[in-house]
């Protein structure tokens, strides 16, 4: 048994690559800390369907994801590295949650309110809505010490913690009670075309965006098109300067310089000189991630049997929880 604290997360396999923010924010800092925590790390597909995607595209999109996930720097020897839907478990945690969740609680989640806000009601399906009660699924059948997200999540953390103890007073101990680990530093990269929003997987246009699997060529050229502020003086400054201030923080990010030191090495420089170096850095970063993800892709195989043996010890803890959670409601079990 292991002492390590134990530590869930995973990306949605929502387009064809990772993007910069999610290499920086998430993956990065995922292998960066595997070696001192016991982590299973999931591309959690079920939540993908609360959009339309096609079913091949879907697939193709997990198995890319994965392969970066790895490509990155998992290990998937030394951290359970599965798919959501290759363990039932999950779907089934959800239906008894949702039974333990009320309908006010679930409709004051913030982003099922963004999203209809922008899509309308009658465009939004079940599923959209009880994303969150998924979620807590997602993390209670593993019972973590934490679970690393963005701030945007730190909501759907808190109602998981609600449910665990609320399941726990109505029924007995049985979950883990989970904390929300928000990374201090490099969790939020701005879009190149609108440095005021975060760089994000569906933002209208891919010019804004760094993409794991794209050409050296295709990020600097949007790097080197990035929108860039009034004045010529380079400084960080969120509120004057954006775009100035985002390129700092991913050169920052990248090259482990701190930002003043940043500002220090492009002092009396113009825009264009940190467009450049900030370009060569990030394709020194992204390219060996980019050529082993695709190595990985072109032996298919290899993948499919990785993701056995994450399915076969996820499953071996999603079964146990789930049959603590059975028992705990008063089911009767199978013979």
């Amino acid at each position: 048994m292991t002492s390590q604290p134990r530590v869930l997360s995973g990306m949605q396999p929502s387009a064809d690559s990772l993007h910069l923010g999610n290499y920086l924010g998430a993956l990065r800092p995922w292998v960066q800390r595997q070696s001192e925590q016991e982590n299973f790390f999931f591309v959690p597909d079920l939540h993908s369907l609360t959009s339309r995607i096609e079913p091949g595209v879907l697939a193709e999109r997990t198995r890319k994801t994965v392969a970066q996930y790895i490509a990155g720097g998992l290990d998937p020897e030394a951290n359970v590295l599965f798919i959501q839907s290759h363990v039932p478990e999950h779907a089934e945690l959800a239906w008894v949650l949702s039974c333990v969740t009320g309908f006010g609680e679930a409709s004051r989640m913030t982003q099922f309110k963004d999203k209809t806000a922008k899509g309308g009601a009658d465009q939004a399906n079940v599923g959209l809505f009880t994303y969150p009660i998924l979620m807590a699924s997602d993390i209670l059948l593993y019972k973590p010490d934490a679970v690393p997200v963005g701030d945007d999540q730190r909501q759907h953390v808190e109602l998981t913690r609600t449910l665990a103890q609320r399941f726990n007073s109505r029924f007995g101990e049985v979950f883990k009670v989970p904390e929300a680990s928000i990374p201090a530093a490099g969790a939020r990269v701005y879009d190149l075309q609108n440095p005021t929003s975060k760089m994000s997987k569906s933002s209208e246009s891919p010019a804004g965006r760094i993409e794991i699997l794209d050409s050296d060529k295709q990020i600097a050229k949007r790097i080197k098109s990035a929108v860039t502020d009034a004045g010529t003086e380079i400084r960080f400054d969120r509120e004057e300067k954006p775009g100035v201030s985002n390129l700092l923080d991913i050169y920052s990010s990248v090259t482990g310089r701190t930002v003043a030191e940043a500002e220090e090495e492009f002092a009396g420089k113009m825009y264009g000189h940190l467009k450049v170096a900030v370009a060569e850095a990030v394709v020194a970063e992204i390219a060996p991630v980019r050529e082993r993800a695709l190595e990985l892709l072109a032996d298919p195989a290899e993948l499919d049997r990785i993701l056995a043996s994450g399915r076969e010890k996820a499953r071996a803890v999603a079964a146990a929880t789930l049959g603590d959670v059975y028992s705990a409601v008063g089911f009767l079990r199978a013979g």
